[in-house]
């Protein structure tokens, strides 16, 4: 009985120090306000489809922010779409170039959202990152079902997205229904990657064969060589080459000197001739061997004409039905 009751009172005692330091967390903690994604200041939107011939994009920012102290000494891992720094870094850094050449012959929709900070990523932990970026999906998930709502149906659909923001077109994938994966033209995962779990879990999940299938999810990531794949963003399932839309090893010639190879053994990009030397090492996490913060950029103009192809080639298919 004694030790039952030493036993009893030790877990209780336990369970008190367990509280404790659960509130002691949530009160040094600091989570932004929640976009309200009817207010079209929580969107960048461009125009540029003049002959309504083209497609819609729904893009998602990548990662800009590392964790911040509130005023009052709270930490806080995720972006604040309120904060003014923020919403710039967002949006002029890379919405805004993202959309000069997405948004050219097509309507272009992309929100702020409250994502993950770059410590989420290296937490060295795949529940602990899935866990810490719930939230910034969630977020995603929302901004997604409000922009469905309210677009032209009959139009066909991108989604794209680089780094945190092709983990969410990764997510996304997973959150739509039947009836709007049959409006997708193709998805984007940019500079992340996707796990044979993330395709147990959907079966819209369908990797890209070539230039113009529908469906599709387009996977790439760049490395100097395969030794430096970065498992956290870069150890993928699927791949594909954007500049010769090949998932074999032939090679394609970028910018008359880089040459881009896709490892069929590791579906990520090889290239050589290209130093990415723009893109300064980043805590030893990325871009040491990788060129992560290359990829929505070293590609731009091959993904600008794949977006007309497929969207074109989804547009002949829905004419046939």
């Amino acid at each position: 009985m004694g030790k039952e009751v030493f036993l009893r009172n030790t877990f209780s005692v336990s369970a008190l120090v367990a509280c404790i330091c659960l509130a002691s967390c949530a009160k040094t903690q600091y989570i932004p306000q929640a976009p309200d994604y009817s207010d079209s200041e929580m969107w960048i939107t461009a125009d540029g489809d003049s002959t309504d011939s083209g497609a819609d994009v729904f893009y998602v920012v990548s990662t800009w922010q590392e964790d911040w102290t509130t005023d009052d000494g709270r930490i806080c891992h995720y972006a604040d779409v309120y904060n003014p720094v923020h919403r710039q870094n967002m949006g002029d850094l890379e919405i805004k170039k993202v959309a000069a050449y997405m948004s050219p012959g097509n309507r272009f929709f992309a929100p702020y959202y409250r994502h993950a900070t770059i410590e989420a990523f290296m937490l060295h932990n795949e529940d602990s990152t899935r866990a810490r970026t719930r939230l910034a999906m969630d977020d995603v998930c929302r901004a997604f079902d409000y922009f469905q709502a309210h677009r032209d149906k009959s139009r066909p659909l991108i989604i794209a997205g680089f780094s945190q923001g092709g983990m969410a077109v990764v997510e996304l994938l997973k959150h739509i229904d039947d009836e709007t994966y049959n409006q997708l033209a193709a998805a984007y995962v940019l500079g992340y990657k996707v796990t044979p779990d993330d395709t147990l879990q959907t079966n819209r999940i369908k990797a890209a064969k070539g230039e113009a299938d529908t469906g599709v999810t387009i996977c790439y990531n760049t490395v100097k060589d395969v030794k430096y794949i970065n498992p956290v963003i870069g150890e993928t399932c699927i791949g594909i080459n954007p500049v010769n839309w090949r998932t074999d090893s032939l090679p394609a010639t970028l910018h008359d000197s880089i040459t881009v190879s896709l490892s069929p053994k590791y579906h990520v990009l090889v290239v050589s001739g290209y130093s990415g030397s723009e893109y300064p090492a980043y805590k030893d996490f990325i871009n040491v061997g990788d060129i992560h913060s290359c990829e929505p950029w070293l590609y731009s103009e091959c993904l600008q004409e794949n977006i007309k192809v497929r969207a074109n080639a989804w547009r002949a298919k829905s004419d046939k039905k």
